[in-house]
């Protein structure tokens, strides 16, 4: 399982509302100067007061050592986070929060970054953005938005990102495919490219972008991955040689529990890694985003990764 995380009683140093329905969140130590520091790309975890976590990435400057910065959309379909945190927070509050973590590191290398950003998928490329410029190496950011005028986090990405270096298209879905398609087309030497949207921006990268040297591309999705494949049951193996049978409606971490498997979660999309677990033997579809593809060889995300036919897991 992955290592549990340092959980720290924050305090809501400020808020404050911006284009496109974010809010942005300030968190500070109310007793200490310092938080544990982040790399580009990082996540906090918030814990909510009716329960259930929510992954939040870290948009202030990697650099800065007080305080940790969010940004949270609201969404109407989402799961409650996004409108507890537009609606039910206020400064002085003391809220749950994690040490950060990282699953969307910038790739190793010294060639120019290409970081694209499918709306409020701008938040971790803020950081990295802000992190490649303190190292003055060469980037480009460019932002698709649907509405110039409500294209989230603007705001922030004109305060601290230079102008010159930030593109905004506010053009239709296919505009944004061609586009899309040309700035990829011809991947610079040794070029890096981090990407983070919704699940038609991500794909339409991940189209485009299939030219590009294996390593070389990181991205962070705000839904676990979807093969396309249609959902089919699968068994598990455990330690003590028992099967657990997964139905096609069901994740593996819900038949694991019925099954008496204790085993720790959080998010249950993909994203923060707690019930993580180790792939002994058989053929797993990964759809976390939590695991490096190295790492995808012998550990296993249950909440939303699945198996052909029997997978044993170190449990």
């Amino acid at each position: 399982m992955a290592a549990p995380r340092l959980i720290m009683k924050l305090e809501v140093a400020a808020l404050r509302d911006g284009p496109g329905e974010v809010r942005i969140v300030e968190f500070a130590h109310p007793r200490r100067p310092t938080l544990p520091g982040f790399a580009p790309g990082a996540h906090v975890d918030v814990h909510l007061p009716f329960g259930g976590v929510r992954q939040y990435s870290l948009i202030g400057d990697p650099a800065e050592t007080g305080r940790y910065v969010i940004a949270v959309k609201r969404e109407a379909q989402g799961r409650g986070g996004s409108a507890w945190v537009h609606e039910g927070l206020a400064v002085g509050d003391l809220v749950p929060v994690s040490a950060p973590r990282n699953h969307f590191a910038i790739p190793p290398g010294e060639g120019p970054a290409l970081l694209l950003a499918g709306g409020i998928g701008a938040t971790p490329l803020i950081a990295m953005a802000r992190a490649l410029e303190a190292q003055g190496a060469e980037w480009r950011l460019h932002h698709f938005v649907r509405d110039r005028a409500e294209a989230p986090l603007r705001h922030e990405i004109a305060a601290v990102l230079p102008a010159a270096r930030v593109t905004l298209h506010d053009a239709g879905a296919e505009a944004a495919r061609r586009t899309l398609a040309a700035l990829l087309a011809d991947p610079p030497p040794d070029g890096r490219l981090m990407h983070c949207g919704p699940p038609g921006f991500m794909a339409a990268v991940a189209e485009a972008a299939q030219g590009w040297p294996e390593g070389s591309v990181a991205s962070e999705a705000f839904q676990p991955l979807d093969d396309g494949a249609p959902p089919a049951p699968f068994a598990i193996r455990l330690r003590d040689g028992r099967e657990v049978t997964v139905p096609a409606d069901r994740s593996a971490l819900d038949a694991l529990r019925e099954a008496g498997v204790a085993l720790n979660a959080a998010c249950e999309n993909g994203v923060c890694g707690t019930c993580e677990c180790g792939l002994l033997a058989g053929e797993a579809i990964h759809r976390d985003q939590a695991l490096s593809p190295m790492a995808q060889a012998r550990r296993f995300i249950p909440c939303v990764s699945r198996g052909r036919g029997v997978i044993a897991l170190d449990l």
